[in-house]
């Protein structure tokens, strides 16, 4: 092995992007990208420090390439790849996670070896299709199974969801201990030591990284931890920044007491669905994403994979449970929900699905021994007979907001009490306008009363929108959707108001006794408004617990030349 403490050589240069090789182990080469420019990264990071996109090599009696790199390196990583393998010979391309500063150069591998096998999870296979459009040999791997790539080169697997994306695998090689493990354990720094040889130079932007990136997912850090505490890792081969070496145990210890420490929540919601059963793993995940959009903590948890004692475990920490419904042949998940029936208490909520796998538990006799014992039931069971549509997964999201909106209930009222009387009456005074933002999205609707609406800009036309990040209509407002923000008049804005402001349940058509016209962009005009805008989103901005969506104006009407704006007067500003 060459030494660890020797500055490599540059690749290429070109603006500032450069590509470093090492041979990091036997038959093993880092292919490091740096950009050391780079000042930010996502909307999470203000870079001061550049960074850089690690991919790696091994080669046994058959070749694994580790991750790509970002598309800017097309040409430089392509032409470093090139000089170290005859394409014809990779065997396998293993995906931590496929967003694109790892995937970026994914379609590019394929075109130049078609033969590849892709190696990930079935989440990461899953994204890679919608990704690439183009059919590709592929192999889905769980934690705890292994590749022989030979030579003592034995890969083995460990399932890391939700870190930071729901596809994220690690890779441990027996015979170099090496686990790559993509963005976990990273922090964006650019420099051309490959190792961690001056921790106090790194442990701000670590702890940076960890804090903007890991740290939502504190309790999926802690469970990733516990399924690599017993392999003997003598390098952290991660995705960004220098390769751990030096001090593993300080920074795997960080992560560690940071998590701890970030666990440490009242609104614990553990989602039980059973992998691989039905589209039981899809509404789990739907339903998962509607409750992180309130601020809770969520924990997904296979039922196939868990003992009693996790299960009880992961009850008695929880206020909130979503159960998927599993088959009623499979033992081990059997086993946790008999666990789980004995372990809840009359204090927690609670949430069930059907899985649509065609031999699911009854879902009505478990919501009465549930109701029996004195659970709130947070929503209507959600029944599944064929393959889910974007209503389902809309609806399962809606389904996660309520429970997590019910959760915090407590927390919301607290938070409104809190602020100084004389500041909450003078922020009051900042007065708005009243509008309904309505969108369509292929069979998917929604609508939201809106007061903080402001136009952005006049070239080209644009309007900025607050959007509460709990809001249903959120996930419809992403780069490139469309939507009408209606504009509604003083005076007769009433009926519109009261019929919006009601609590929809979950999948329930917000438009039901609403006149309306179907906008160019598809999406619903409200008869009753005094005008209208045609908008796609453009940009979005998160600003803490609401995101700044900023929009293009495409075309507009106003129906009334004389009709005035409603204005919404608040008498305090801390809530709506």
């Amino acid at each position: 092995m060459v030494a660890l403490n020797v500055r490599s050589q540059d690749f290429n240069v070109s603006s500032r992007l450069t590509i470093q090789n090492r041979e990091i182990a036997e038959k093993t080469t880092v292919i490091r990208s740096l950009d050391w420019d780079r000042d930010r990264f996502d909307i999470e990071f203000d870079l001061t420090n550049g960074t850089t996109y690690n991919s790696f090599l091994i080669q046994g009696e058959k070749t694994a390439l580790v991750d790509t790199s970002h598309q800017k390196f097309e040409s430089l990583y392509l032409e470093a790849l090139t000089n170290l393998i005859d394409f014809s010979t990779l065997d396998y391309l293993i995906i931590s996670h496929t967003e694109p500063d790892h995937s970026g150069l994914v379609k590019n591998v394929l075109s130049l070896a078609p033969q590849v096998t892709i190696v990930g999870s079935k989440v990461a296979i899953q994204f890679l299709e919608n990704m690439v459009h183009q059919s590709f040999n592929s192999l889905i791997v769980k934690s705890g199974e292994t590749l022989d790539l030979g030579n003592g080169h034995e890969l083995e697997f460990v399932s890391a969801p939700n870190l930071h994306w729901p596809d994220t695998i690690f890779t441990y090689d027996k015979k170099t201990h090496i686990l790559y493990t993509c963005d976990v354990f990273g922090m964006h720094y650019c420099d051309d030591y490959l190792y961690d040889e001056e921790p106090d130079l790194l442990t701000e932007d670590f702890q940076y990284y960890y804090d903007c990136l890991m740290g939502p997912n504190a309790r999926s850090v802690l469970a990733a931890l516990k399924r690599i505490q017993n392999l003997d890792i003598q390098t952290v081969a991660t995705g960004h920044g220098p390769l751990l070496h030096h001090h593993i145990p300080q920074w795997l210890n960080s992560y560690q007491q940071w998590s701890q420490e970030q666990a440490k929540t009242d609104n614990l919601v553990v989602v039980f669905y059973s992998e691989d059963y039905g589209y039981s793993e899809q509404i789990g995940r739907d339903i998962a994403q509607g409750l992180l959009k309130t601020g809770v903590t969520v924990d997904l948890v296979n039922l196939s994979e868990t003992d009693p004692h996790e299960a009880r475990e992961f009850v008695h920490e929880a206020k909130g449970l979503v159960i998927g419904m599993p088959s009623q042949h499979n033992a081990i998940a059997q086993t946790a929900l008999s666990t789980i029936l004995a372990a809840v208490h009359g204090k927690q909520a609670i949430g069930l699905f059907e899985s649509g796998g065609g031999e699911d538990e009854p879902i009505y006799p478990l919501r009465n021994k549930f109701q029996e014992i004195g659970l709130t039931e947070a929503f209507s069971p959600i029944l599944i007979k064929n393959a889910p549509t974007a209503t389902t997964e809309k609806l399962a999201e809606e389904a996660g907001t309520d429970l997590g909106q019910w959760l915090t209930r407590d927390r919301t009222i607290k938070q409104m009490k809190s602020i100084d009387s004389s500041l909450e009456k003078a922020l009051g005074r900042i007065s708005g306008g009243l509008y309904l933002i309505t969108v369509q999205k292929g069979e998917v609707s929604g609508a939201m009363l809106a007061s903080w609406v402001t136009q952005a800009s006049l070239e080209p036309l644009g309007v900025a929108i607050a959007v509460a990040k709990d809001r249903a209509i959120e996930s419809l407002m992403q780069v490139d959707n469309t939507f009408v923000l209606n504009i509604l008049e003083e005076g007769n804005y009433q009926g519109l108001m009261k019929h919006f402001l009601k609590r929809f349940p979950p999948g329930g058509d917000r438009f039901a006794g609403i006149k309306t016209h179907q906008s160019r962009n598809g999406s619903p005009i409200l008869a009753d408004a005094l005008a209208y805008l045609e908008c796609t989103v453009t940009s979005r901005l998160e600003a803490s617990d609401h995101w700044i969506i900023y929009s293009t104006v495409q075309t507009g009407r106003l129906s009334k030349v004389e009709g005035v704006t409603a204005v919404h007067h608040r008498k305090v500003g801390n809530h709506y």
